[in-house]
C-alpha cells in the first residue's frame, strides 16, 4: 500500500506497519510519533467523543467517514474524566483534510484541538483501502508520525512498530483509571440548556473506573443517582464500606485478561455481596471472566455507531455504538450464566446475565455519545434491580 494518487506534495506524515508497509499523507494535529494498534470506526458523527473515549487508549482510529472537522471542537463533548491526562486515542487518520468548523457549538478548530490534545493526525489517504486491508488482515501494530519538514527514518519507524508488543496481555485500565475517588453529579446534556445536576436521592451507585466515559455517569445522575467514582484497583471491601445500592463496572482499554488479574477476585466478592452489578464493555468482559468465562482478541474489532444487536430478553433489535477489540467467548460461559445480547453482524456475544442474581452486562455502549440511544433502557433496567432491592416500584424501561 502506498500514498494515494492525489498526494502531490512531499508527505509530512506516515503510517508505518510492523511488516514494513508505509502509507504517506499530510500531517495534521500534533507532531511526533506514537506506537499503537490501527482500527477503523464507521460512525458518521462524534469524532471528538470517539477520540476522547479512554477505551481507545493504545489505538489509532481510521475514520471511514471522509469529512471530519465540520463541527469543530468544544469542552462539552470530551468523554474522558481528566482531559489534562489526554487518555484516549493517540492517532487519527482521515481521507480529506480537516474541514472548517460550521456549528454554533464549536469553540475551536479541530486541528488546533488535536494539537492541544497531543493526537497525531494523517490525512489525504485512501481510507477505504486501509479499511479493506484491516478487514482482510486484522488490526495491525504501527507507528504514526508527523513531521512538518517530512523527514522520516522509515527503517527506525518500522523497527519501532515491530518492537511494540501490542494490546494482548496489556493492562491499560490501571493507567486510564481515576487516581482517587470522586463524586459525579452532572446529568445528561439537553439541547439549548446544557448540563444540569441530578439530585442524587434515588440510589447510591459506586462506579469502578477502568476508563469510564462521562456520558455513562451522566445517565446515572439523570436517573437521580448519587454516583461515586472509584479507582480500578480499589478493593471490594472498600467499595462495600461505602454502603452502595449498586455497583457499576465501567468500560476501559486494554486486554481484559490482564486487567482481570487484579479485578476479577474483587468482582467475585461484589457479585457474592448480593448487590446489583452492571457492566459495560471492559466491565462486561471482566465480569464474564469473574463468572468463569473467557475472552479472546478479535480480528478487526467492532468500532462504530451502526451495529445491530439483538436483546434476547425483549426480542428487539437495537442499533448501538460499539468500541472493542476483545470479546467474550459465548461458548465459554458456564451453566447459570446466560447470553442476553448478540451481534447481528457476526454473532459475537454482546451481553450476559447471572441467573438468579441481579447481575448483568453488555458489550456495546448503551450511553451512546456518539451513537443512537436505542439502549438507554439498560440503565433503567439496572436501576430497577436496585429499586426492587429497596422495595420500590419499577421504572418503565421504554
Amino acid at each position: 500500500m502506498t500514498a494515494s494518487p492525489w498526494t502531490k506534495t512531499k508527505p509530512t506524515a506516515v503510517l508505518v506497519f510492523a511488516d514494513g508497509t508505509v502509507i504517506e499523507g499530510q500531517g495534521v494535529g500534533a507532531t511526533g510519533k506514537a506506537q499503537a494498534e490501527v482500527c477503523f470506526n464507521t460512525a458518521l458523527t462524534g469524532y471528538q467523543e470517539i477520540l476522547t473515549d479512554p477505551s481507545y487508549m493504545g489505538q489509532i482510529v481510521t475514520f471511514t467517514f471522509p469529512h471530519i472537522g465540520n463541527i469543530g471542537a468544544n469542552d462539552d463533548d470530551t468523554e474522558d474524566l481528566t482531559p489534562a491526562a489526554r487518555i484516549g486515542a493517540v492517532g487519527a487518520i482521515f481521507k480529506a483534510d480537516i474541514t472548517e468548523p460550521s456549528n454554533y457549538r464549536s469553540a475551536s478548530h479541530f486541528d488546533a484541538w488535536l494539537k492541544a490534545r497531543g493526537i497525531i493526525g494523517l490525512s489525504g489517504i485512501d481510507t477505504r483501502a486501509l479499511t479493506a486491508w484491516i478487514r482482510e488482515k486484522g488490526m495491525p501494530n504501527a507507528v504514526i508520525a508527523h513531521d512538518p519538514d517530512g523527514n522520516f527514518d522509515l527503517q527506525a519507524l518500522k523497527a519501532l512498530a515491530a518492537g511494540w508488543s501490542g494490546l494482548e496481555g496489556l493492562d491499560l485500565a490501571r493507567d486510564a483509571s481515576s487516581g482517587q475517588s470522586s463524586n459525579w453529579t452532572q446529568g445528561p446534556w439537553v439541547w439549548d440548556r446544557g448540563y444540569s445536576d441530578g439530585d442524587g436521592k434515588a440510589a447510591h451507585i459506586v462506579a469502578i473506573d477502568y476508563g469510564v466515559k462521562r456520558n455513562i455517569l451522566r445517565l446515572f445522575s439523570g436517573l437521580g443517582c448519587k454516583v461515586t467514582v472509584v479507582p480500578a484497583t480499589m478493593s471490594a471491601d472498600d467499595n462495600l464500606a461505602m454502603s452502595p445500592d449498586g455497583i457499576f463496572l465501567s468500560n476501559g482499554p486494554g486486554d481484559p485478561a490482564a486487567t482481570g488479574e487484579y479485578a476479577v477476585p474483587e468482582i467475585r466478592k461484589l457479585v457474592d455481596s448480593g448487590l446489583p452489578v452492571f457492566g459495560i464493555c471492559l466491565g462486561h468482559q471482566i465480569l464474564a471472566l469473574a463468572l468463569g468465562g473467557r475472552t479472546t482478541k478479535m480480528h478487526q474489532g467492532h468500532h462504530g455507531a451502526n451495529h445491530p444487536v439483538k436483546d434476547h430478553t425483549t426480542g428487539k433489535v437495537e442499533i448501538v455504538s460499539m468500541n472493542h477489540g476483545f470479546a467474550v467467548d459465548s461458548k465459554s460461559l458456564p451453566e447459570g450464566v446466560e447470553e442476553t445480547h448478540v451481534s447481528l453482524f457476526d454473532g459475537t456475544n454482546c451481553g450476559l446475565r447471572l441467573v438468579g442474581k441481579p447481575v448483568f452486562s453488555v458489550q456495546h455502549h448503551p450511553e451512546a455519545s456518539p451513537g443512537p440511544q436505542d439502549s438507554h433502557y439498560l440503565f433503567r433496567r439496572f436501576i430497577n434491580l436496585v429499586r426492587e432491592r429497596q422495595g420500590q416500584p419499577a421504572l418503565a424501561e421504554r
